[in-house]
């Protein structure tokens, strides 16, 4: 009788949602704001207590805005960030330097993560974003086939779509039970830099690689810079905060110009983040299983990769739009919150569509960031023509190629 009463209380403490998304960083945001976009709710369960700002900066690509204007937000983040001309790489060997410049006609710019998650966040309805939710476990309802999931408050919630966007330790993808993300031998630290009497650096993104390390820097508007160091071999030096952090970089750049020395310097310690760069084996995009039942992934959950293309959130922004779409034509605009009409078969055929659609585009970019991080890491330079010259043959002279991609109308 006291079991009884037990799975009785357990039902009655269950909450049945339609579309539960897990993750409140870019891809989650997105996508919840895709599918409202085109009259589905949803639910987003987001572990921390806020909308959170970590990550500084975010280099957005012409396929990045095509994405954001499709959500509604693209002119609202093109008010706080300056556009961006050229790139310019520079590699120093030996005291000889080697200059490349690529002049950009489409858009790009670099956008705060913070200003992107509030605009993504504050055009959704109130009440679709659920703080302080962190997931413990994922099964099947084994009369319905549902994904059930259970939180570490102790709620329980069914839904007819799961979909993770729960970032690069997703519990999602472990569900889907893709395999692990790799690491590439080495770590990163972004940050800002305020100058208030104007930095005075051009609309560009400059890149110099020099030994081990890789700066670069994004201007975001007159009086703020978005930079980023990478260590291709420095992975054994412990932090613990963010003086930590700064006092990293500063090791870091040590044999850079005044210019570098300085920006680290005054930069805004509060900003600064540092992460181990890992990515998802191409083999991975090509043949991984990114549908069990319905239940599905995107962003970084999905295609998690290096910031060698500067892709990472216009990939997810991508997702969300081709996801909200491929949903949109299977459930349609008007099923409630618990897409009562809706059968499993019709959601997984949307899925499926989804993972069809991204998995080949998904796998470009794959390739071309492994095999940039791979030519930028190699001390030799007969790997790295190996490397420059593969590049050639699977993408052609134009390398930019991906940052004209469309993905379409929501």
């Amino acid at each position: 009788l006291k079991q009884s009463l037990r799975s009785e209380n357990i039902i009655s403490q269950m909450e049945e949602v339609g579309i539960l998304i897990v993750g409140g960083g870019i891809a989650g945001l997105a996508t919840s704001l895709a599918l409202h976009r085109k009259g589905i709710k949803s639910v987003v369960l987001e572990r921390a207590e806020q909308v959170r700002s970590e990550g500084a900066g975010i280099g957005t690509l012409t396929n990045g805005w095509r994405a954001l204007d499709q959500l509604g937000v693209g002119h609202r983040l093109r008010l706080t960030s300056l556009l961006i001309h050229k790139a310019r790489t520079m590699l120093i060997e030996n005291g000889k330097t080697q200059e490349f410049v690529l002049t950009i006609a489409d858009e790009a710019r670099c956008i705060k993560r913070n200003d992107l998650v509030e605009a993504l966040a504050d055009a959704l309805p109130q009440g679709t974003i659920r703080f302080g939710s962190q997931i413990v476990s994922i099964n099947e309802d084994q009369t319905t086939s549902f994904p059930v999931v259970q939180l570490s408050n102790g709620k329980t919630i069914k839904a007819k779509i799961l979909i993770g966007c729960d970032g690069a330790n997703s519990v999602v993808s472990d569900y889907l039970q893709l395999g692990p993300r790799k690491a590439f031998s080495c770590r990163a630290v972004r940050g800002f830099t305020n100058y208030p009497n104007g930095h005075g650096f051009p609309q560009e993104l400059l890149r110099i690689k020099k030994g081990n390390i890789l700066v670069g820097r994004l201007p975001l508007t007159e009086n703020q810079v978005f930079w980023f160091l990478v260590h291709m071999q420095d992975n054994h030096y412990k932090v613990e905060d963010q003086e930590s952090i700064a006092n990293l970089c500063l090791k870091w750049v040590d044999e850079m110009s005044q210019e570098w020395k300085e920006m680290v310097k005054i930069c805004n310690v509060e900003s600064l983040s540092l992460t181990h760069l890992r990515y998802r084996a191409p083999s991975e995009i090509m043949l991984g299983k990114f549908r069990r039942g319905t239940v599905t992934v995107a962003g970084d959950a999905m295609h998690v990769m290096g910031p060698f293309l500067g892709q990472g959130g216009s990939a997810a922004l991508e997702d969300a739009v081709v996801l909200a779409r491929c949903l949109a034509r299977k459930v349609g605009p008007d099923q409630g919150d618990l897409l009562k009409d809706c059968s499993m078969r019709s959601i997984e055929e949307g899925i499926d569509e989804y993972v069809k659609e991204r998995r080949m585009r998904l796998l470009g970019l794959s390739v071309q960031t492994y095999l940039t991080g791979r030519s930028l890491q190699t001390p030799s330079k007969v790997v790295r023509l190996m490397f420059i010259v593969l590049l050639v043959l699977l993408f052609g002279r134009d390398q930019i190629r991906h940052t004209k991609y469309d993905c379409g109308r929501l």
